[in-house]
């Protein structure tokens, strides 16, 4: 097949290269080699014809391909003629389909379930993954509290093109979707999202309907899911561990308490916001913008690469803060001008479909870069100010969101109000925001200062040129850099949300008080690199191993290093971490206004130079049990950059260690 589509094309001879590779990678994964095979048998550089068509750094960065030909994706020649994708909201339902949820085992063994030829058809039968039991359940209400949702992570069809240029792109992608519909009878998926509200527990049966045949995957990925709700505070068995995976066919039931840190612990009586509302826990740890993704191990990279990634917005309606409602709390744009914004590149082939490089190890950077899975997208929009929650979901690339217009040469700013999954102190204007892999920001942009038909244009202006990192450069405002095109309409409408001065003054969630939960533990961790591959502490992933002993209740100093010239997005499950120090002196960066569950570490984590050395807090409060610590750039954390820490009672024999 390739060869009659590189003869029926003018390709030039790196494209025509770059397809040779193409096939090489995917003829090896279909023999049914591994990587991990290979990369013990010394071939990745030299099988066949690898290394003579240039090995694994083939691809080159979407702001520095200079001409069509400089490409290896189809060009986008009709830029801004589809609409950007809106996630869809799940809906929730009264009743499973299947079995009915338990705190621990299911008392029916099978889902009887049958969904025919609908929009999931040809599964049937499904049978319960683990058997794990949900911690705290009853204490938190047990079935009865929760709201539900019913997802599948299943393959679709999928253009990230724009179908009016390609018309016949349909890459098979893997996607979560909603197995019930919505009141106009739609199915949510692609990117979709779910909403969730503190002190109303979400329960998600997750439904494994990837194909069957493991074979089956167009030469990358696996037919086995661990859906990880990133970076919520959720006992360990649902928290979607690299090593709680389970097969096609399975399902589990992962349960998201929506509960504030330090409910059974530090804050046993809960809090009191300043407006006199009372909850479980300490106020100040509140959440907004979560996401989900796969997690299986070894295989995050690919698994989330094909689209398995989505939204989970959780709102604080309980102590009257971000409410999803613009006419209370703290007013913030709401409904139909609330838009998660997901961002990733990709490398598709020229049939369209999505293409893998199983042999770099450094980092994939894909040529096209998407929102919400499409291509220079266009969005309408209203007079009015808007709520963007931006998700960096890799896999490699670090970015920097700015906008930019014709209509003006002002530097236009964003209002930012959230960090990762936090709201900040106070919001800040600014006029660009950089985000490492899985990082989010939530932003205010006000288009009520437009003229109709006035045009702005949301941009990625930061160079990266290999999976090394950024370099920190920002460049000029391009074609090329534009990602999703704003079109400002002619239409009135009631905007209730609060002004942006407002916002600037009021506090929206001010750091937590840590001083009365000492410190009695501190440890170090250095991410690293031997033999081609990445490692904490000189050791590479070995999932039968655990590298600390946390105590629940307790609070601990961590210190991560990265020398030798690499950026890396690192993750710690469980809880939010506070940092103190960049470079061993008392941090002043913005990105530390607020709490983290992502850090940037190494070369141009922060403007030019970075931060190789990054000292936080981090409490362990609540739950038992294991969870990791990885670079988010997943291609390093499959190969294999992750560490698992298990929070143990005062009492285990391990405490502490």
């Amino acid at each position: 097949m390739f060869k009659k589509i590189i003869k029926a094309t003018n390709f030039s001879r790196q494209e025509k290269i770059v397809e040779r590779y193409m096939k090489e990678v995917r003829d090896i994964e279909a023999a049914g080699v591994s990587r991990r095979d290979l990369f013990k048998m010394g071939l990745t550089a030299g099988v066949g014809g690898l290394t003579a068509i240039g090995g694994r750094n083939f691809l080159p960065n979407l702001a520095e391909a200079a001409t069509t030909n400089g490409m290896i994706s189809p060009p986008c020649t009709m830029p801004w003629t589809e609409a950007l994708p809106i996630p869809k909201t799940a809906v929730s339902v009264g009743n499973f389909l299947g079995p009915v949820a338990e705190k621990g085992q299911c008392l029916e063994t099978q889902n009887l379930y049958n969904p025919g030829n609908g929009p999931i058809g040809g599964y049937e039968n499904f049978t319960e993954a683990r058997t794990e039991e949900h911690q705290r359940w009853d204490e938190l209400g047990g079935l009865a509290a929760c709201t539900k949702y019913e997802l599948m992570a299943k393959e679709i069809d999928w253009n990230f093109y724009s179908a009016a240029e390609y018309p016949t792109f349909n890459s098979k992608v893997w996607t979560y979707v909603d197995i019930n519909p919505n009141s106009k009878g739609d199915f949510a998926t692609g990117v979709l999202r779910l909403k969730a509200q503190y002190g109303s527990p979400v329960l998600m049966r997750m439904y494994n309907g990837l194909p069957k045949n493991g074979r089956d995957t167009q030469g990358f990925g696996i037919n086995q899911c661990s859906p990880h709700l990133h970076n919520a505070h959720n006992p360990p068995e649902s928290d979607g561990g690299p090593m709680r995976f389970f097969d096609s066919g399975k399902w589990w039931d992962y349960w998201y308490p929506n509960i504030r840190a330090g409910f059974a612990s530090t804050h046993k009586t809960g809090t009191y916001h300043p407006n006199g509302k009372w909850c479980p826990g300490d106020w100040q740890e509140t959440q907004s913008t979560l996401w989900f993704h796969d997690h299986r191990m070894d295989f995050t990279s690919q698994n989330v690469y094909k689209g398995m990634a989505s939204f989970y917005t959780l709102f604080s309606k309980d102590i009257n803060l971000d409410t999803d409602d613009e006419t209370t709390g703290l007013r913030l744009p709401s409904g139909q001008y609330d838009i998660p914004l997901l961002f990733t590149d990709k490398v598709l082939d020229q049939t369209g479909q999505l293409f893998f490089d199983n042999f770099n190890i450094e980092g994939i950077l894909g040529d096209q870069q998407t929102v919400n899975f499409k291509i220079k997208p266009y969005l309408t929009v209203d007079r009015r100010k808007y709520r963007f929650r931006f998700l960096d979901a890799g896999p490699s690339r670090f970015i920097e969101l700015s906008l930019s217009s014709a209509n003006t040469t002002v530097p236009i700013t964003m209002t930012r109000i959230a960090n990762c999954g936090n709201l900040l102190p106070k919001a800040q204007v600014v006029s660009s925001i950089r985000l490492g892999v899985a990082e989010r920001a939530d932003v205010i942009i006000d288009f009520s200062k437009y003229n109709p038909g006035d045009v702005i244009y949301l941009e990625n202006r930061l160079e990266q040129l290999n999976g090394k990192g950024t370099t920190g450069k920002i460049l000029a405002s391009s074609s090329k850099t534009q990602l999703l095109k704003f079109i400002v309409s002619s239409a009135t409408v009631v905007d209730n949300s609060a002004s942006l001065a407002t916002l600037q003054t009021q506090v929206m969630v001010p750091m937590p008080d840590r001083t009365k939960n000492p410190i009695k533990i501190r440890r170090k961790f250095d991410f690293g690199t031997s033999n081609g591959a990445w490692n904490v502490n000189g050791k590479f992933f070995n999932p039968t191993i655990v590298s600390a002993y946390p105590i629940e209740g307790s609070q601990e100093e961590w210190t991560l290093t990265s020398p030798g010239g690499w950026s890396h997005p690192v993750h710690i499950h469980h809880e939010e971490f506070q940092i103190t120090k960049r470079n061993g002196n008392a941090t002043t960066a913005l990105d530390d206004l607020s709490r983290k569950d992502v850090v940037r570490i190494g070369d141009a984590a922060q403007g030019t130079t970075g931060s190789t050395s990054i000292t936080f807090n981090m409490q362990f409060r609540d739950w038992v049990g294991d969870y990791p610590m990885h670079c988010h750039n997943v291609v390093h954390e499959d190969h294999a950059m992750m560490i698992r820490f298990k929070i143990v009672p005062p009492t285990d024999p391990n405490a502490g260690k």
